[in-house]
Order: C-alpha cells, then structure tokens, then sequence
C-alpha cells in the first residue's frame, strides 16, 4: 500500500502476534494480507441521540461525517472484508433515526465488501431486518481470523493477537510546553486497541487504569496526526489533570 492509496498519508507499520498491520491517520486499521479493514466506535447518530435525550445542541451531521471518511477508505483500498468493532450504532433507536440517504450510503458500503459488524455494549442486537443476506453484512460477538481475534472489548488477562474498540484511546502529552490530546491505537504487540473511528466519540486517557491494566509490560501509542502516525512510549505520555 502506498501513502497515495489513502489519499496522500503516511500509513504507519507494526507487528502484533506476527502480522504486518499498518495504522492509518484516519483512525483505521489496515491488515494487508488479507485486504481486511477495521475501524472502531462508530457510534452513528450520537448526535441526534444527544439532541433528542439530552437536548444539547450538537450539529446533527456526524453520521454522514463517519460514513464518508469511511466510504474514502473502503474507495482507496477496496477491501475484502470490513470489520466494524461494536458501538457502530449509539443506542438501539440509532437505526431508525438514519436519515434515508445515509442508509442508502451503508448499503452501498456493504455491496463493495463484506461486512462484519461485532456486536457491542450500545449495539448489542442491531435490528435484524436491515442485516444479513441482502442487507448491511452480518452481526457477530467476535470474528477468528487465523492470528488475530476481533471483538468489541478487550478481555483482561493474557491474550495474543487480539484486536478490539471501546475505550476510544486518546493520548495526552506535551509538546513545547502545550498540551495535546490526539487519538491513538494502543498495542504491546500481543493486543491492540483502536482509537474511536466516529466523529463525537469521546476518548479515554491512554494511561488510565482501565486501559493500563491490560497492558501489564510496556505498550507503545501510536498517534494519529494529520498525515502520519507517530509511535510513542506510554512512558512519554501523562495522566489527565486533575
């Protein structure tokens, strides 16, 4: 895969349990040996779920936001299978609420490749009507791909070759005396975690106890900025404030 595959950027290469993966800045992660994409957290209509519920004023687009930088990626790679880590769905009213085109723009995606969307803790019974042969791809609790297993949430204790979502990783350091906060994957080259694919997703620090446990040697973050990733140490990381 060359950089101009995914639209001029830099994809950043890794091993875990023995694969060559490459993180994109997108946020995506690319398994070249068997033309595989994951992506994580989508969370489509968190926005809409917000204003209806919580009655904040959030701008109602981030779903068609999420499918375009997704669409770019399925566009550039033409994947074989395309892997969606739970929480695709923000709750379980969010597929009602998709506006038609942005349903039409899913279904376009799922004829490109095939899709596997792995249930999680928001979307853990996505509406059957609109999934299996014929509709968006097919709903699992985890998928074995050989070396690497992919679910929604990391399992705590020893594991190899697991990739999965739900934490939304986000690293925090300080460059040149200003505070930063940039999305990341976190991987000790046993498991790998993914940074929150959707556009309002949020993220957790990447030394938090609840990330930190999981990792109980050394683990590396890896970056995303505009046109590369960067590998960081945890150790060059810091806790939020406070």
């Amino acid at each position: 895969m060359t950089p101009s595959a995914t639209g001029a950027v830099t994809p950043f290469e890794f091993d875990c349990a023995g694969e060559r993966l490459s993180a994109l800045p997108q946020g995506a992660l690319w398994w070249p040996a068997r033309r595989l994409l994951a992506v994580a957290d989508l969370h489509f209509e968190k926005g809409s779920s917000y204003a209806v519920a919580a009655r904040k004023l959030l701008p109602r687009h981030d779903t068609r936001h999420t499918l375009q930088g997704l669409a770019a990626l399925v566009e550039a790679l033409a994947p074989e299978t395309v892997v969606c880590l739970g929480d695709s769905f923000h709750d379980h009213d969010a597929v009602a609420r998709l506006a038609d085109e942005e349903r039409d723009a899913i279904g376009r995606l799922a004829a490109r490749a095939r899709f596997v969307w792995i249930a999680g803790n928001h979307d853990p019974a996505p509406p059957p009507a609109f999934f299996g042969k014929g509709g968006w791809g097919e709903v699992a609790e985890e998928i074995d791909a050989g070396p690497l297993t992919f679910r929604h949430e990391a399992r705590f204790g020893p594991v190899r070759g697991e990739v999965s979502g739900h934490f939304h990783p986000v690293a925090a350091l300080t460059v040149r005396g200003r505070g930063l906060r940039r999305r990341c994957f976190l991987t000790d080259g046993r498991r790998l975690i993914l940074p929150a694919f959707g556009a309002y997703a949020g993220g957790l620090n990447a030394r938090d106890p609840a990330i930190a446990q999981l990792f109980p040697g050394d683990y590396d973050a890896l970056l995303l900025g505009r046109d590369a990733v960067r590998r960081l140490s945890w150790r060059r990381l810091r806790p939020e404030a406070g």
